[in-house]
């Protein structure tokens, strides 16, 4: 059953290698059964006609051995043709004229058992001009059919070859992406969604604002007491502005609570600060920054004024 199972496989792998994938299961059996039939056929012949001629040329064991010889040889050619044309898929009415070019050639086969050697080649009747013809004639039917089988096959695979041709070009003739286009497909993709750093929604002002949320780092005592110092003098009000600014310290005249007030601010500016650099310039971070305490400076420099 293995060995069965093999043999199946091989045939139909040569099948699939050297015509195709095959339609029906029975012409792979029928047309590999014919095309090897006809070539043990014309072994065979060889083999007996190789062994009629260690017989005295034209005694009665020659012909004995030599009819049938010739015989086989006759329908060789026929079968093997016969099973090609079964093996490739062609049109019905080939495998139609080679079956009735088969049988004619088979005809004539069994006429020339018949009439030889009596009466053939110039012996006894001589019915030479008859088979020969007939077997000439369904010869050249077979011959006929499995030439138009062959070239139908070869025509189709011509055919399979240039689909498959045509849709690599055209694979191949469309055109390449430049940078440009795949940038501006990027663009067209990414337009209408906001991306900033550190998650914070985008927005088109340059306003720093501050919530209850913002402040979950620092705390600042809003009952706390505060004590104000004042010192007088334009220079110690200007050193005061300049200490606000972060250019230069101003010297601390006073440990009040208002020292650590400040510097817990500070510290939430420069937190502040750090995040607006990553999207922003120097002079725009420190514009954004400063903004807020705008208030306070004007305040300070009223007091300046009245001073």
């Amino acid at each position: 059953m293995a060995a069965e199972q093999a043999a199946d496989g091989y045939l139909f792998d040569l099948y699939r290698r050297y015509i195709g994938e095959p339609e029906d299961r029975t012409d792979v059996y029928v047309g590999f059964g014919l095309f090897l039939g006809g070539i043990g056929l014309a072994i065979v012949a060889l083999v007996l006609f190789v062994w009629a001629s260690t017989f005295e040329v034209r005694s009665g064991s020659y012909f004995a051995w030599a009819g049938p010889a010739y015989a086989l040889a006759m329908m060789a050619l026929p079968v093997t043709m016969l099973g090609i044309v079964v093996l490739l898929p062609s049109e019905r009415r080939m495998l139609y004229t080679s079956v009735a070019g088969g049988a004619i050639t088979a005809g004539a086969v069994v006429g020339f058992l018949v009439v030889y050697p009596h009466h053939w080649n110039g012996y006894g009747a001589n019915y030479t001009v008859y088979v020969v013809p007939v077997y000439a004639l369904g010869l050249a039917g077979i011959t006929a059919s499995t030439g138009a089988a062959l070239i139908a096959h070869y025509l189709d695979m011509a055919q399979q070859a240039e689909a498959v041709a045509t849709e690599a070009d055209a694979d191949d003739s469309e055109p390449e992406l430049t940078d440009a286009e795949v940038q501006r497909d990027i663009d067209d993709a990414m337009d209408g969604v906001e991306l900033s750093w550190g998650g914070v929604e985008q927005t088109e002002h340059k306003r720093l604002t501050f919530s209850s949320d913002d402040l979950d780092d620092v705390s600042i005592d809003s009952d706390a007491g505060t004590t104000t110092t004042r010192s007088s003098g334009v220079d110690a009000q200007v050193a005061g502005l300049k200490g606000l600014k972060g250019g230069e310290t101003k010297e601390t005249t006073s440990s009040s609570t208002v020292d650590d007030q400040t510097a817990k601010l500070r510290e939430l500016r420069e937190q502040q600060r750090a995040e607006e650099l990553a999207t922003a310039d120097d002079d725009t971070a420190v514009e954004t920054v400063t903004k807020p305490f705008s208030g306070l400076i004007e305040k300070l420099r009223a007091l300046v004024k009245r001073n």
